[in-house]
Formats: structure tokens, C-alpha cells, sequence
């Protein structure tokens, strides 16, 4: 069964460790282009002064990138989220709100650099935002893409 774009939101909001981190995946555009995922503040995810923590923050933005990229490019690709560097800026309350983009020419230029088993690392970046639309944090995330070896070698023969 294909993994479609609902499903997978779906089911990383049900996945324990989002599920009780109060983060929640509201969407995957059906390109694989977009994702729109949120925090809820709550007492496991505040600190000790009752606002966001800052490791629920990094966790809200872990994967997003590296699978719309996954998505995008296909299984010919191994593709890792590697790094991640996060800025606060201000105190987080009530819901937060992360929204990812991969253009479908940034990702065909990801694809390009990869072909023949080329290491890529790329950074992405996102902000975080309250519901009044102030920025909370800004967000870099690095990912890696290589084409898979079998189709490097396949391409050689």
C-alpha cells in the first residue's frame, strides 16, 4: 500500500512520540511540496516557566524536510535529516505553528546534484510562529540526498 500524503499526517500525529509531545502533523500537500505541523503547549511540553520547551520546538521541525525531499525525489535517493540549528526569539504560548516548503525545482536541482552517487547537503529553513503570527524561533535544517548505488552502478553497465 502507497503511503499517501493524509496518511502520513495522519499517522505521524498518532506516532507516540508526537502524539504525546503535543504535536501535530495538520498536513502534507498532495506534491509533497508543503506541510503544516503544530505545537501545543501543554504541561508535558512547557518548561519551568510555562512556555514552549525548547527541545519540543526542535522536535516539531525534525523531519518535515528531509520528507518532502524523500518524497519528492523518489526511492532511487537516500535521503537524512543531519542537522538542525534552532533560534529563539521569543517566549512560545498556545499553539505553535511550522509550515515546510520544497519547491518542485529545488528539488529537481537536488536531484541533479545527486545523480552518480554525489554526497549533497542542503539547508533548509522555516519559522515558527505564535497564533498572532509572531515569530517564536527560526529554524535550519540540514539534509542529506545521495542517489542510491544501485542506480549508480546500473547507470555505468
Amino acid at each position: 500500500m502507497k503511503i499517501t500524503p493524509r496518511r502520513l499526517a495522519l499517522g505521524m500525529s498518532l506516532w507516540i512520540p508526537n502524539l504525546f509531545s503535543g504535536i501535530r502533523v495538520r498536513r502534507f500537500s498532495d506534491d509533497w511540496t508543503h506541510a503544516t505541523v503544530e505545537l501545543h503547549i501543554n504541561v508535558f511540553t512547557r518548561n519551568y516557566v510555562k512556555t514552549a520547551f525548547g527541545g519540543s520546538m526542535s522536535a516539531m521541525t525534525d523531519p518535515y524536510f528531509f520528507m518532502l525531499v524523500m518524497h519528492q525525489l523518489g526511492r532511487d535517493y537516500v535521503v537524512w535529516d543531519t542537522r538542525g540549528e534552532i533560534e529563539f526569539l521569543k517566549p512560545g504560548r498556545g499553539v505553535l505553528t511550522a509550515h515546510f516548503h520544497v519547491a518542485p525545482e529545488q528539488a529537481q536541482a537536488l536531484r541533479e546534484r545527486a545523480q552518480g552517487g554525489a554526497k549533497v547537503l542542503e539547508w533548509f529553513e522555516t519559522e515558527i510562529t505564535d497564533r498572532d503570527g509572531d515569530v517564536v524561533a527560526k529554524v535550519r535544517r540540514e539534509v542529506y540526498i545521495r542517489e542510491k548505488k544501485r542506480v549508480t552502478e546500473a547507470r555505468r553497465i
